[in-house]
């Protein structure tokens, strides 16, 4: 395994024998909440922990009785894919009593629980807070009235705290992603591209109300996710006039050909008065205003349902894990805390802390601080609100700077979903900055045949949902045609360079650099944006693609999984993409519920092969009727898919039967992800930017002027922020041969999939069991989070 770490700490010293964890989702339902509980089970039961549901939240634990149920490893499998949560949610009345959190202190001492995993909003977690910091109180009144023995308080004198935000909204403050929101995301985006599709044919203007009585995240990425015309959120209600802008808006853009508007609004959209703005008051003001044919459409619950996204089964398996970690590192003065997603990281931020700021956010709106509410709302919602405005509202040609630079934007290699998005938001960030923007089709294979031409504002409308490369992609690398390049470059005197794509790209600015040397049209700022399926791009944990390849690999093997229910027991045998990197395959699987994933970077021989098939065998004989196998297409040169096919066939006889399915290039296509859509719409805007300032500061003597290795950069995520890095510095990191980076984050979940397939493994626990303040986990750079 890489990253091997002198902290690493097995799980020999993180026992959980003789310790009792009780997990129960409170308040409103949200998408992925099973993947969570499910991974705290098997996570619990792993470390030797007995661990039980506590079913319909607070309301069971005050019941008691049949609501609280030991859990075994078997009672959480087949849930992973199933939406809201299986062990029931409530509001609960009797809990915000004092009588009721005495019962429910009872119930949890009857069963020895001192250990409460809370997968809830901000009310259940102040609730959870409350509760510990009443216990040993309530316990004292429980000897008094004689309901437990008084050795009881020294036995279980500590309730311990871990909670996990499961909210669609995004309203809490202190983690960059809550469980549920991507899923809510997946829902509305597949009612907006479906509604765009009617709207075009009846030249329409649809009025979408999406979730958010508080929060305007959803209205925001969704927004920024399908280029709506406009958005209406709590946090930043318009200015006062915005009727009239928004009415010039829509007129404007469908003077210039454009045949359908969408405008989204948060159900909580206010205006600078506080006055609500209802999604039947903007239809009717276009109607009077416009005349223009108008629906409104009213998601409702439609968001909460469905099947969870692999971003939040990912998330969701990640903090049910780290939450078990937590529980068995607190001592009794260990504050209560939650476990959050920064970046790419997961860390532990105080409970309190997260709740306190999620409430100033709450009281900075009533207070019409609106300004201050973005910005306690975190850098990623604040950043989401920038580039929407930057994308979506063109500023006239006069108040628009005059740069008199040439940019030119490309993509290189395979196609991946979320291109477009990348391209439109360079371009209109690029003109948005007074530059004159070129499009390159078919990569550098067009470049050097000339095709070359202007692109304007209007030509990238639409783009954000659309998949593969409408610019046409080509894996053609620059080196063999470097002197025609340069001589369209002279033609057109471009200035910068954009480039968008995988492995083949970071190969051409790396060509394109050393020809530097020779010729002067590349001494000029270039930035490459990662944008691959197989996510092997070193310098960046992630690409652009990547997230739509996991969701169709995820709900293939949810279809093929399903396609087994009422039958004898069955294996399923898949092959992903991914060349020689395994990201797909293993991060396909822990989203999937694999019980094994083959992949080049940790090399197997047949004994694991047929420890697999045993383990999967031991699995059969017990209650499991399915099991799932995925092999990266790389992974070994001999141990092909239908060697393993027919190895598990053979070895499985009399107990399991096996299937084999290839899924090709189905992983590349489709519409992109909202993730993708943002990603790409976001880290293509900071290159844009970042171009812009490498113009202004090489620009000498009439002429650009770039030969430096700062200048010639690729922007990746890495761990919590956005960084560009000169792409020959990262040579060091890349494996040529096998095109992939020499070390690779995700490789740490490995030992999560096993562990949840009940494997016996080691995993690397050495970056948790830090503690971090909420303001203190965000980098100042981090402008722009991996979780959109």
């Amino acid at each position: 395994m890489a990253q091997q770490d002198s902290k690493k700490i097995f799980f020999e010293n993180l026992s959980g024998a003789g310790k009792a964890i009780a997990v129960l989702t409170s308040g409103g339902d949200a998408q992925g909440m099973n993947a969570a509980v499910r991974a705290v089970v098997r996570m619990g039961l792993y470390v030797g922990a007995k661990v039980y549901f506590i079913k319909e939240g607070y309301q069971g634990m005050v019941d008691g009785g049949d609501n609280i149920r030991e859990a075994t490893w078997e009672s959480v499998s087949s849930m992973l894919q199933v939406g809201g949560t299986v062990i029931g949610s409530a509001r609960c009345k009797d809990f915000r009593s004092h009588e009721g959190r005495l019962k429910a202190a009872h119930n949890l001492v009857q069963r020895g629980i001192t250990n409460l995993c809370v997968i809830g909003g901000d009310g259940s977690l102040t609730g959870a807070n409350l509760f510990r910091e009443e216990w040993s109180g309530l316990l004292t009144e429980l000897v008094e009235q004689g309901l437990i023995e008084a050795d009881a308080v020294q036995k279980y004198s500590a309730l311990h705290i871990v909670g996990m935000v499961g909210s669609i909204d995004n309203d809490f403050c202190g983690t960059d992603m809550t469980i549920g929101t991507d899923s809510a995301l997946h829902r509305i985006i597949e009612v907006v591209d479906a509604i765009m599709t009617t709207a075009q044919s009846h030249q329409r203007t649809f009025v979408l109300e999406v979730m958010g009585r508080h929060c305007g995240y959803l209205a925001l990425v969704s927004a920024l996710a399908c280029g709506a015309d406009w958005v209406l959120i709590p946090e930043m209600p318009p200015e006062d006039g915005w009727e009239d802008k928004m009415c010039q808006k829509l007129s404007a853009t469908r003077s210039r050909g454009t045949r359908l508007n969408i405008i989204i609004v948060a159900e909580g959209a206010i205006d600078r008065h506080g006055k609500p703005i209802t999604s039947g008051f903007v239809k009717d003001l276009v109607v009077k205003n416009l005349g223009f044919d108008t629906r409104v459409t009213i998601l409702g619950h439609v968001q909460r349902g469905g099947t969870p996204s692999a971003f939040d089964r990912i998330l969701a398996s990640r903090m049910g894990v780290e939450a078990v970690l937590a529980l068995l590192e607190t001592t009794a003065n260990t504050p209560a805390c939650v476990v959050s997603l920064c970046g790419n990281q997961s860390v532990r931020v105080p409970l309190m802390e997260c709740v306190q700021t999620t409430q100033e956010v709450q009281k900075a709106m009533d207070q019409k601080r609106f300004e201050e509410a973005v910005k306690l709302r975190g850098r990623s919602f604040e950043n989401n609100l920038r580039t929407y405005k930057l994308l979506a509202h063109r500023k006239p040609e006069s108040e628009l700077p005059v740069s008199n630079f040439n940019v030119a934007v490309l993509n290189v290699g395979a196609p991946a979903a979320g291109m477009n998005a990348a391209v439109r938001s360079a371009v209109r960030v690029g003109i948005s900055e007074g530059h004159k923007m070129f499009a390159v089709s078919d990569g550098f294979e067009g470049f050097y045949k000339g095709q070359i031409k202007e692109i304007k504002w209007g030509d990238v409308g639409g783009w954000t949902g659309q998949g593969g490369s409408l610019l046409g992609t080509k894996r053609t690398l620059p080196a063999k045609h470097v002197d025609k390049i340069a001589e369209q470059m002279r033609k057109h005197n471009i200035n910068a360079l954009l480039v968008i794509g995988g492995f083949e790209a970071l190969l051409s600015l790396l060509e394109l650099s050393e020809a530097r040397g020779k010729y002067d049209e590349f001494c000029v700022p270039m930035v490459m944006v990662p944008a691959t399926v197989s996510n092997n791009v070193p310098g960046s944990d992630l690409s652009i693609g990547a997230d739509t390849a996991l969701n169709a690999i995820t709900t293939t093997c949810d279809r093929i999984k399903q396609s087994a229910s009422g039958t004898k027991r069955r294996v399923f045998i898949i092959e992903t993409m991914g060349g020689y990197c395994g990201y797909l395959a293993t991060v396909g699987g822990l989203a999937a519920g694999a019980d094994a994933a083959y992949i080049y970077e940790e090399p197997f021989d047949i004994r694991d092969l047929q420890a697999n098939v045993e383990h999967l065998t031991e699995k059969m004989k017990t209650s499991i009727q399915r099991g799932l196998v995925l092999r990266n297409e790389n992974c070994n040169v001999n141990y092909t898919t239908d060697f393993i096919y027919q190895l598990y066939t053979e070895e499985g006889r009399g107990v399991f039967d096996c299937r084999k399915n290839v899924l090709g290039h189905m992983q590349q296509g489709g519409a992109p992800s909202p993730f993708d859509r943002n990603f790409g719409t976001k880290i293509s805007a900071k290159a844009m930017q970042w171009l812009s300032q490498k113009l202004v500061e090489t620009y000498r003597k009439g002429r650009v002027f770039a030969n430096s290795e700062d200048s010639c950069c690729l922007l990746g995520m890495r761990a919590r922020a956005l960084v560009f890095q000169p792409v020959v510095r990262l040579k060091d990191e890349t494996d040529f041969v096998h095109r992939i980076p020499k070390e690779q984050w995700w490789l740490k979940l490995r030992p999560l999939m096993k562990i949840l397939a009940k494997y016996k493994t080691s995993y690397d626990v050495s970056d948790s069991g830090q503690v971090e303040h909420v303001i203190h986990s965000r980098p100042k750079d981090s402008d722009a989070s991996v979780a959109m």
